[in-house]
């Protein structure tokens, strides 16, 4: 008596032998074909050094090496002072609250002792150039925050010059008014970031 195992088998090559059987596996693949295995996830992808497509084209050569500019950005508790540090440039932004009274240009004690940290930053740093740039929110009128950002940063500059007192040092000075906001004009804690004097000079390279 055969078994139902045998019996199947024989079942089975008879209708290959007629062709009229297809087996597939209980994946679907065809069992005809090697089954096909995903690659190990963290196995380490091989390559051929000697490949042509890593091989730079004839008479081709490499861009010189670049270091990245890299930022790095302090800002102090109250977010009164910022200082900003990249491979080229130092960048201090004062919120205007910190150096002046409200639509004022003159600065008070305070905003002259911190215009001082900043002035012995540029000697430090042996800058011969350097960038005071004012800001304002964008309340009132645009052509009023032109003139009064303005003035703040010739306030700020003046102080710097008498800190400095070097004649190798030069000014660029102008005033933005609301262009150039680092912060949210819909929100009073956004327009304070904007009300700012920002100095800027070259960082050392030695």
């Amino acid at each position: 008596m055969t078994t139902p195992r045998l019996a199947l088998t024989l079942t089975t090559a008879i209708l290959l032998a007629a062709g009229n059987l297809t087996l597939a596996r209980a994946d679907g693949t065809d069992p005809s074909q090697p089954p096909v295995t995903e690659p190990s996830a963290g196995a380490p992808v091989k390559i051929d050094p000697h490949a042509p497509g890593l091989k730079l084209p004839e008479g081709a050569t490499l861009a010189a090496p670049k270091v990245l500019d890299i930022k790095s950005v302090v800002e102090d508790q109250s977010g009164d002072e910022r200082r900003e540090d990249t491979n080229a440039d130092v960048t201090f932004a004062l919120q205007a609250e910190v150096l002046f009274s409200k639509d004022s240009a003159k600065l008070g004690d305070e905003a002259k002792s911190r215009i001082a940290t900043i002035a012995d930053e540029i000697k430090k740093q042996n800058a011969t150039q350097v960038r005071v740039f004012g800001f304002t929110d964008n309340l009132g009128s645009s052509a009023h925050g032109d003139i009064l950002s303005r003035q703040r940063a010739n306030a700020v500059q003046a102080v710097l010059d008498q800190d400095l007192n070097d004649p190798n040092v030069t000014f660029e000075v102008r005033g933005y008014g609301e262009q150039y906001p680092i912060a949210d004009n819909s929100t009073e804690e956004g327009r304070r970031k904007n009300r700012r004097v920002e100095v800027s000079f070259p960082r050392s390279q030695g």
